[in-house]
């Protein structure tokens, strides 16, 4: 060993560095360097990937940071822009262990306390925690190099003898760097006087930012991407030269040839450095017992025995020497702790009135859990296993995710900071990365391209619910478009070759949604923490997390639970006693609602897919919701139809031996879940539990020699594992053989039943709620999505479907959030715009204490002093809030500026008033009088303008919508609701239902629109279209507008059809083909339907998926489907659902989907 790079900046100097890490140990290998250093800006985000990739291709890894220092004689605690807006660079590697927790503890307390502009350490903190590093005098931006520019060489001569003093005779070195820039001649001869001056040693560094020269302007362009500049900006950041690529060490020794010492130090500093990770090896903290108990695995035996007796009062014996091996495994793993603290913060929880979920995942599968109220799923009762979640064969931390309502999931989290000490838990970062989309556009903007170019070349990318991840490699072997661009076009090559080169680099940071982590020591003794929002966050993500042992925890939020809680605690305002654990089991009625397809608002059951299997199969209990949840996924949705039929027809269920009944005949003789993969192990081929789910695990991970090679043992046996084998215990060879074939081919989309039943079970209860407290539940679910305009639209419309009245806010009745009143649903204050939380609160206080509001002068008055100004007085007149005092809106919006002057005025006469009798002049000793409220009569406003006023201060119309009356019109010719799609494209994970340049119809009322000359000197025009769930901007060009032009006016009720359209910083747009007033439209409807159907082939692919559709929805009408190529008609039966034709519509386009 003789050269290594010990200053190199990888991918996670975000949008700086550009050495990936994977192919930075390509490059080192090749280069025949035995080691390398990480030493990213300011963080350790990439150390652990980097420590495992150079450990697989046998290169020493070298863990260290570049950290930025406050300027000396400032703190990293002051932060005024005039002095520390500058900090120094200052590279810090780690010889071991204790050198790796003090380096992690810095770059910790450089996010957590000394972040400004940068994560900045100071020198108190460094001399604290020096052991176990060496220190290397960086770039140009250390604070020995700044020195030397200014001249001032004894400062610097002192600086760094301090540095030397701090780490020692071998752990401090001055960094020779030569990139051809003239600075850096400078400073390396003072550099080398200064260290024949102090003997302090010299080293080589290239700080290296990318692999090679020619990667230069890549790493160019990133940079670009960060600061939001272009290339041919002239002032922006940049390097000044090509140089700063992983140099082989001949090129490294050619840029300074008098001193081989300066290459020979960085390899005698390599063999300084060993710091070793260990994986698989568990850091729990530790549970702290309650007085008087010192023994955790007798805690934990006790509670496990209290709750079996709480469970199961009969004490079954079979299922308490289920309870006994599941104990004595959890304790042979050395998981007794992982349980305690599981189950006390979920007993705080449910003892703090927070609502918390049945469980999730396999947990469910596991009677410890049951029994230590950590799920309340008898696993017994639903046929789930314990070795699903924990297995003996295979040991493994066991992750326990918990639902807690949303609002208060932090007041859980806080729990277990104050329990086990704020510095133990954290939570945990994710990456975001750049996606193929967008790296072509970042790259577009940054080279100059214009963005209509740009734009068109980035949806040539597939996308939609099957590309999500999609890489451009992909995009070009899959769309022949993008690949002709990129053949023929040298500026489309550039531009593509670019992206491809940063596609999927971290881009940013953000807080994973749910994990927290806990550890036994503070945190920082294990991994470093960033800040996000000023939480502490692990710099390492989740697997990282739990490869190295910590305990990574799920604290997810279920919206779900926080309404079913709404709803139940306004069901007790009339029945006191009701309780959630009260709903009965398998209630005819909530499964007929299901059976309807009334699934609007069900968790889990909202999709049209969903809505649609729901009718076909007519649940009967949870197990069939539960088995929906289950097979309603890509891979395993093919198998519905046969589920549907054999569910309605019990002729039709068949099994491949009878040893299959007890174990399929809850599914329909269909293979469904993991857990029936492993009974089937178990029960005709003698596996234990263990044994089966280790096959599963690899027939899920298509693990093909394993396999075939389990595929023996299956049918004959292994007497090496106690497995007798299928023939052995009396199955047929042939139809274990077929058994085998079939688990093979489900397995890899085979559920777990675990996660599918405790989701059907919250479903369950939804509906149930909807079916019997229709009222209490919708309001619960307004409440909850009060922050999406598109979803209250779209349960306000679920709301009248159901007959229940959606009601104008009242100062009388309304409470916060929507509220329940004998004549339906009162909007919510809270939602009202122009008027704040701490006025409606005081507001709702005052009506508390002295009772409703006689008038609107007497709520004017006894509000008056309460934080009340015109604008919240003119919102509430404006949103219906005094309606039902008698008054119209139009005589108090005329009068209301004159009642609030008055009560000011006779406020300032009491005061005056009361001052006189201290002996400060005239008045009178009783109050004065409030005016009396003269209206003025005059006529209410139009219903449209009542509407639109409802619109302005709830943002929704509340006594009506313009769409009212051709809603049903519109679901007839196909239209989709514009909030479906809007929410649809605002998904975190894209979008599943709709893609970008799919054809669509919508309707909706025109709001606004205007129009434009474009660059060919043609009329286009930009119409403001809302329906009653959310509103798009339509783009209507020249054809258009002379077919369809008369047909815009305001207010005009529309169909219009076209391409949704979606731009970077946009919402989705339609890119308008045809428009028709559903006035006409109306004229033409009416009569028995039947949907046609055309496609151009019997061959056509999409014609499987058509039929699927169709038998997810089974009815009486004629359905015609039409084969272009042979001109053949096919007949068919079905119910015609709008939810179908919105997804026929999606599969074949507008034109080939007609309902006549």
């Amino acid at each position: 060993m003789s050269f290594v790079h010990l200053h190199l900046h990888t991918e996670f100097s975000l949008l700086d560095g550009a050495c990936r890490i994977k192919k930075l140990v390509e490059r080192v290998k090749d280069l025949g360097q035995e080691a390398v250093a990480i030493t990213d800006h300011g963080c350790m985000y990439g150390v652990i990937d980097f420590y495992r990739a150079c450990k697989a291709a046998g290169v020493k890894p070298i863990i260290g940071c570049e950290v930025y220092v406050a300027p000396r004689g400032r703190t990293r605690f002051q932060k005024v822009h005039e002095y520390d807006a500058e900090s120094r660079h200052l590279v810090l590697l780690c010889r071991n262990e204790e050198g790796y927790r003090n380096l992690s503890y810095m770059v910790s307390k450089a996010y957590l306390e000394g972040f400004y502009i940068k994560p900045r350490i100071d020198m108190d903190l460094l001399r604290a925690h020096t052991a176990g590093l060496i220190a290397c005098s960086a770039c140009l931006g250390g604070e020995i190099p700044q020195l030397l520019l200014a001249g001032d060489y004894d400062k610097a001569r002192e600086a760094a003898l301090e540095m030397r003093a701090l780490f020692g005779e071998d752990g401090y070195y001055l960094e020779l760097q030569d990139h051809g820039i003239k600075a850096q001649k400078q400073v390396n001869a003072a550099l080398i006087r200064l260290s024949q001056d102090t003997g302090i040693p010299l080293i080589a560094t290239n700080d290296a930012h990318y692999l090679r020269r020619e990667d230069a302007e890549m790493q160019d362009i990133l940079m670009c991407i960060q600061t939001g500049k272009t290339l041919d900006e002239p002032n922006r950041m940049r390097f000044e030269t090509k140089e700063f690529f992983v140099k082989s060490e001949e090129e490294m020794a050619a840029l300074f040839p008098d001193h081989p010492e300066a290459i020979a130090n960085t390899a005698k500093i390599a063999e300084l450095c060993n710091v070793d990770f260990e994986f698989g090896k568990y850091h729990l903290p530790l549970f702290q017992l309650p007085e008087g108990w010192s023994d955790g695995e007798a805690y934990f035996r006790k509670l496990c025995l209290d709750g079996f007796a709480w469970r199961y009062p009969e004490q079954p014996p079979e299922y308490l020497k289920q309870l006994n091996y599941e104990m004595d495994m959890i304790r042979k793993m050395g998981f007794v702790d992982y349980f305690l603290i599981v189950s006390d913060f979920i007993g705080y929880a449910k003892g703090s009135g927070i609502p918390v979920g049945p469980g999730r995942g396999s947990a469910a599968g596991s009677m410890v859990a049951y029994c230590l109220n950590i799920t309340n799923v008898d696993p017994m009762e639903y046929g789930l296993y314990f070795e699903r979640f924990l297995n003996p064969e295979r040991v493994s931390m066991p992750d326990i995710d918990i639902d807690f309502c949303p609002r208060r999931r932090q007041e859980v989290i806080d729990y277990v900071k104050g329990k086990y000490d704020e510095d133990h838990v954290a939570q945990i970062v994710t990456f975001g990365t750049m996606a193929a989309r967008g790296s072509v556009r970042d790259v577009g903007r940054v080279l100059g391209v214009p963005y209509g170019e740009v734009d068109a070349l980035a949806k040539l990318i597939p996308s939609g619910p099957g590309a999500l991840h999609i890489t451009l490699e992909d995009a070009l072997r899959l769309s022949k478009q993008l690949k002709d661009a990129y053949d023929e076009n040298p500026t489309t090559k550039k531009l593509i070759d670019t992206a491809m080169a940063i596609e999927g680099m971290p881009r940013n940071t953000s807080t994973h949604a749910a994990g927290v982590v806990i550890t036994r020591r503070p945190v920082v003794d294990y991994v470093p923490l960033a800040a996000n929002d000023g939480q502490p966050v692990t710099q390492y993500v989740m697997t990282t997390l739990e490869e190295l042992g910590l305990l990574k925890m799920d604290f997810l939020g279920l919206r779900n639970l926080t309404v079913l809680d709404d709803a139940a605690k306004m069901v007790q305002r009339r029945e006191p006693d009701f309780s959630l654990n009260a709903i009965p089991e398998n209630d005819p009625a909530t499964m007929a609602m299901l059976s309807e397809g009334k699934t609007s608002g069900v968790f889990q059951l909202e999709s049209a897919g969903m809505t649609g299997v729901c009718m076909g199969l007519k649940p009967k209990n949870i197990e069939d919701i539960c088995a929906v949840i289950a097979l309603y996924r890509p891979g395993p949705m093919d198998s519905i139809p046969k589920f549907l039929a054999c569910a309605q027809d019990p002729a039709k269920v068949t099994y491949k031996d009878p040893s299959l009944v007890p174990i399929l005949s809850g599914t329909y003789g269909c293979i469904v879940y993991q857990e029936q993969v492993i009974r089937i192990f178990q029960d005709l081929a003698g596996y234990s539990l263990g044994q089966a789910d280790m096959v599963r695990r690899a027939m899920s991970k298509k693990k093909v020699k394993e396999i075939e090679k389990e595929r023996e043992a299956f049918l004959h046996g292994d007497p090496a594992r106690n497995i007798p084998g299928c023939v052995a215990n009396g199955v047929p060879e042939g139809a274990a053989q077929a058994i085998y074939d079939e688990m093979y081919d489900f397995a890899e989309y085979a559920f777990n039943k675990s996660h599918s039943l405790v989701y059907a079970i919250v479903c369950y209860q939804t509906a149930w709620f909807k079916c019997h407290h229709p009222k209490e539940y919708m309001a619960a679910l307004l409440t909850s999505v009060l922050d999406s305009t598109e979803k209250v639209a779209e349960y306000i419309a679920e709301c009248k479907e159901m007959g229940i009245q959606l009601l104008p806010p009242d100062v009388n009745q309304s409470g916060a959030d929507f509220t329940v009143v004998e004549e339906g649903i009162r909007f919510g204050l809270v939602a009202l715009k122009g008027v704040g939380r701490n006025f409606i609160a005081n507001l709702l206080s005052e009506r508390e204490k002295n009772g409703p509001f006689a008038d609107f002068m007497n709520f004017c008055d006894r509000l008056f002093d309460q934080d009340m100004n015109r604008r919240m007085v003119e919102s509430l007149i404006k949103s219906g809030a005094f309606d039902a005092m008698g008054y119209r809106r139009s005589q108090l919006m005329q009068v209301y500026g004159q009642v609030l002057d008055g009560i000011a005025a006779a406020r300032k006469r009491n005061v005056e008033g009361q001052l006189d009798l201290f002996g400060f002049g005239g008045g009178e000793e009783e109050s004065s009088p409030l005016p009396t409220l003269v209206l003025p009569d005059l006529p209410e406003y139009t219903p449209q303008e009542l509407m639109n006023m409802e619109k302005e201060t709830t943002g929704l119309y509340l006594s009506g919508h313009p769409m009212d009356q051709y809603r049903e019109l519109a679901k007839g010719f196909g239209a989709v609701t514009i909030g479906s799609i809007l929410s649809d494209f605002a998904r975190e994970d894209g979008p599943r239902e709709y893609r970008d340049d799919q054809r669509v119809s919508i309707a909706g009322v025109i709001a606004t629109y205007r129009t434009r000359t474009t660059r060919n000197n043609t009329l286009m025009a930009y119409v403001m279209l809302e329906d009653d769930t959310a509103s798009m901007e339509l783009l209507c060009f020249s054809r258009t507008l002379n077919e369809s032009g008369s047909f815009i006016r305001e207010n005009s009720a529309i169909l219009a059809t076209g391409k949704i359209s979606v731009r970077d910083d946009k919402e989705p747009q339609l890119m308008v083909d045809t428009i028709r007033p559903l006035s006409n439209l109306e004229e033409a409807a009416g009569g028995n339907q039947t949907l046609y159907l055309r496609l151009p082939a019997r061959e056509d692919p999409r014609l499987r998926k058509v039929r699927l559709a169709l038998s997810f929805f089974p009815g009486e009408s004629q359905v015609v489907l039409y084969f272009e190529d042979c001109k053949k008609r096919v007949g068919s039966r079905c119910e015609i659902h709008p939810a179908l034709i919105k997804d026929l519509t999606e599969r074949l386009g507008e034109k080939n989907v007609v309902v006549k």
